[in-house]
């Protein structure tokens, strides 16, 4: 009777330790499908900022496309003034 209740015992124990290993491996999936989905989340995020930048990117290079395009006509100008200059105090 003793032996029978020894080997109840370590099957009941052993019963247990499986339970909570299984329960530990679920409990650490979820915590990792969590952080999963979370990282996913900031991905997403920083995807919508980078697409929401675009446009204002795209608005500075235009403002500085205009500046750029009169800097370069005075430029020719200038360098057309000097090059048709006949003397030195008109390429002044």
């Amino acid at each position: 009777m003793a032996a029978v209740l020894i080997i109840v015992a370590v099957v009941v124990i052993l019963l247990v330790v499986v339970i909570g290993a299984v329960i530990g491996m679920y409990n650490s999936l979820v915590k990792l499908n969590i952080k999963t989905d979370e990282s996913w989340s900031g991905i997403s995020v920083q995807l919508k900022r980078r697409a929401d930048l675009i446009p204002n990117l795209v608005e500075t290079v235009k403002g500085y496309a205009a500046h750029e395009s009169g800097v370069f006509e005075k430029v020719t100008e200038a360098r057309s003034a000097i090059m048709s200059a006949t003397h030195p105090a008109e390429a002044a």
